[in-house]
């Protein structure tokens, strides 16, 4: 057996037995009712997503007085800042604000903070920087709900401020002259805009028309952010894609051609290749460059800004990889109960801006929440980031410890702080507590939630085409998961590293590939045409014109027992790979085998000296290291132990099986020879069977010992006579006789028979049937 890695979850919503009149598949319906869509006409509000379901932004609490104080800055030709964040949401924020003021003739600029010398958000000496420079009105995008100090310093300073944001409000709301924010609105009906649907929603205010052009913005943002893709944030991505596809800005077309990418974008654009372009600006430099970029007037300074951005990628997956690799051994290292419900690292020297990423790794390898902090000693501070689990909401917890924070904000998966160093233990402590209280032990597995289950046959273009109705994907509207059960017809590593799998599977004569990235380590415990159950998403493969379905695999898990098979291996040491948290024995039919092969920590079980059905117990994997003496045996041993793995890791030595049984005929004529000489050395008449018959000695040997132990023949030191007066009694009365044919009928049937017919023999032998008693087992 092979047990998953994650929690399957099987969607328990409704489905669909009968048509609802949704005017879609029964599949499409099934997946729409599963995501709490009930009605037809939500149905087609949520397939064909309109802008006409926007909401009117006056609905937004101030934002009426944030329009009469912008407008009276451009009347009165005030300068104009507005203040941003150094992420892609923060960046595309800036832009489309930015746009709509330079279209309405204001006097206006931006400032987005340094995210290693200032921090996050809004920041007192860039405030009274702006004041000295002259700006009277500061906005801010994508940021400031947090800002309550700095709203009071702008107070002193004489500058006014308007905030516009999306993060999570805490105890309280800035005295700033407007805050635009969904959650501070009870009567906007949608509180999940991005910072960027925030900024867009002043923007139509202010211009007193719906702003298309600025879509292409939009959608970076709203997606980049992870925001839940419903309601209004579905209409701003599904139009958003529709726009960035075809913009024709400068920066955005540098931008894809940088990614590589032409035509058609996708959500999966925006979230991989995009927003992380985007992102790496801000996490290695000040975040100007890609402001610039979406700014930029002509394609050739836009294409010179897209190049140095690629550059800058790059060099944040580099310093990703080796925080990463850093990181995990100091989780590794830590005691037990250090990291046992949050992990906690910090490190000096560490890159702040790429530390999130770095937790979210965390997150994938450990299962458990993770915070990463770059340690400042010079300062006595630590600064980083935070990512969660499902179960485990961190803004909450980590505001119920609030005292340990110098400066803390974020959303419930997703968090940045600073803290002094001497409070990265007690923290630690703190949120292990409250994670020990809140969390079962299943919390900490991630969940896969399963919309249907597919057979091979089922799998085909046009089902992956149907489900697509569903796009743009992304939080709250994931891609559909469905549950694969089918045999394995095989399983190869692929990649450079070797480090993810290639399925193939197959129905009757319809087959299907699946791909399971970074899980290589489970290829030692995958069986040639194991039963196996995958989780995953359907995916179209294009190459060389040809589309052809195929399952991308998120996890996998084998319910049945497994074979594993290295008979005749030499290279055992190296081929068989034991499962750690399986309880595995060895059954040595043999007391000579050797096992220098195998780690000294596995049980042993002579079979000739142990009782094994006492010694089962917690048995769940078992090496057989060499064959039995009968098939008996072998059943015996397994229907005792039952266990879910085997591994068959034994050769032959005599070769019984090819050497082949005498028959009767051969009897005769080695009777026949001796009767006509009544006595003869035995290695003259070996010699003679091997001239005159091409008998091996190894046959001759055999047929001397059944006739010498039936007392047919003596053996007189090397003489050999008939008996003149033997017994009457039948050739299969002999054990040497009987202990050939037993030898012969083990190899055949455990070592040169073909996997499906090993299985299907030990299969047998594991059924519970009738339990042999152990008296009558020799040697038991």
């Amino acid at each position: 057996m092979l047990k998953s890695t994650m929690r399957w979850k099987e969607n328990s919503g409704p489905s669909a037995h009968t048509a609802l009149g949704f005017g879609v598949s029964p599949l499409v319906e099934q997946l729409l009712l599963q995501r709490g869509i009930t009605s037809a006409e939500d149905a087609q509000r949520f397939l064909r997503p309109s802008l006409e379901d926007l909401h009117r932004p006056e609905y937004l609490r101030d934002i009426d007085v944030a329009a009469e104080r912008i407008h009276a800055a451009i009347a009165q030709e005030e300068k104009i800042l507005v203040f941003g964040d150094y992420d892609a949401d923060g960046v595309s924020s800036t832009v489309v604000l930015l746009e709509a003021l330079r279209e309405l003739g204001a006097d206006c600029d931006y400032y987005i903070p340094n995210r290693f010398t200032e921090g996050y958000g809004p920041n007192e000496e860039a405030f009274r920087a702006a004041k000295d420079n002259g700006y009277g009105l500061i906005i801010t995008v994508d940021t400031g709900i947090a800002a309550n100090h700095e709203a009071e310093v702008a107070k002193q300073i004489g500058i006014d401020l308007i905030i516009t944001d999306h993060h999570e409000v805490q105890e309280s709301v800035p005295a700033a002259v407007a805050v635009v924010h969904p959650k501070c609105s009870p009567d906007y009906p949608f509180h999940e805009l991005a910072g960027v649907g925030v900024a867009f929603k002043l923007a139509e205010y202010l211009l007193g028309y719906f702003p298309k052009q600025l879509l292409d913005l939009v959608v970076i943002g709203t997606i980049a952010d992870l925001v839940p893709l419903v309601d209004e944030n579905r209409v701003l991505a599904a139009e958003g894609l529709k726009a960035i596809s075809s913009s024709q800005r400068p920066g955005i077309r540098a931008l894809k051609d940088s990614c590589g990418l032409d035509g058609v974008v996708t959500e999966e654009d925006i979230g991989f290749k995009i927003g992380p372009r985007i992102n790496a600006v801000g996490r290695l430099q000040e975040a100007d460059l890609a402001v610039e970029l979406l700014l930029a007037a002509t394609y050739e300074e836009a294409a010179e800004m897209a190049e140095e951005i690629q550059s800058l990628n790059t060099e944040r997956q580099n310093i990703v990889a080796k925080i990463a690799k850093e990181a995990e051994a100091m989780v590794r290292e830590q005691p037990a109960e250090d990291s046992s419900h949050v992990i906690i690292v910090a490190k000096e020297g560490w890159n702040e801006g790429v530390l999130g990423i770095v937790a979210s790794k965390l997150v994938r390898t450990f299962d458990r929440p993770a915070i990463v902090l770059a340690a400042h000693p010079e300062k006595g501070t630590a600064k980083g980031s935070a990512r969660s689990i499902d179960a485990f909401d961190l803004f909450h917890h980590c505001m119920q410890v609030r005292d340990h924070f110098v400066a803390f904000g974020g959303h419930a998966q997703a968090a940045g702080m600073t803290l002094e160093l001497e409070q990265v233990d007690q923290l630690r402590k703190a949120l292990n507590k409250a994670a020990s209280d809140a969390l079962r032990p299943e919390d900490f597995k991630q969940s896969l939630a399963i919309d249907l289950e597919v057979s091979v046959q089922d799998v085909s273009i046009d089902l992956i085409k149907d489900m697509s109705q569903l796009a743009p994907f992304g939080m709250q509207n994931p891609k559909p998961l469905v549950k694969l059960s089918a045999p394995m017809r095989e399983v190869k590593l692929i990649g450079a590293n070797k480090n993810h799998l290639k399925f193939v599977f197959a129905e009757e004569n319809v087959q299907l590939d699946g791909v399971c990235f970074g899980k290589g380590d489970l290829y030692p415990f995958l069986a040639p045409a194991d039963e196996l159950e995958a989780v995953g998403e359907l995916s179209i493969n294009e190459w060389n014109g040809r589309q052809k379905a195929q399952i991308l695999i998120e996890d996998v898990a084998v319910h049945s027992w497994q074979l594993f098979d290295h008979r005749g291996s030499k290279q055992l040491q190296k081929t068989v790979q034991l499962k750690q948290e399986e309880e595995t024995a060895v059954i040595r039919f043999r007391p000579d085998t050797d096992l220098n092969w195998l780690s000294d920590q596995v049980r042993v079980l002579d079979y000739e000296t142990e009782g094994l059905a006492n010694a089962a117990g917690n048995i769940t994997a078992v090496v057989l290291a060499d064959l039995p003496h009968r098939l008996e045996d072998l059943t015996f041993a397994l229907r005792h132990i039952q266990p879910d793995l085997i591994y068959a890791c034994y050769d032959v030595k005599e070769n019984a099986y090819l050497q082949g049984f005498p028959d009767r005929e051969q009897f005769k004529i080695f009777y026949a020879i001796l009767l006509k000489q009544k006595t003869i050395s035995y290695q003259q008449l070996e010699n003679h069977l091997k001239n005159s018959r091409g008998w091996s000695a190894q046959r001759t040997k055999f047929i001397s010992d059944v006739f010498f132990e039936l007392e047919f023949v003596k053996l007189d030191k090397d003489q050999i006579s008939i008996n003149p007066s033997p017994s009457k009694r039948d050739l299969a009365d002999s054990q040497v006789y009987q202990g050939l044919k037993e030898a012969i009928e083990v190899e055949k049937i455990l070592y040169y028979s073909g996997y499906n017919d090993l299985k299907q023999w030990l299969e047998h032998a594991l059924e519970r049937g009738e339990v042999i008693e152990e008296e009558a087992v020799n040697g038991l």
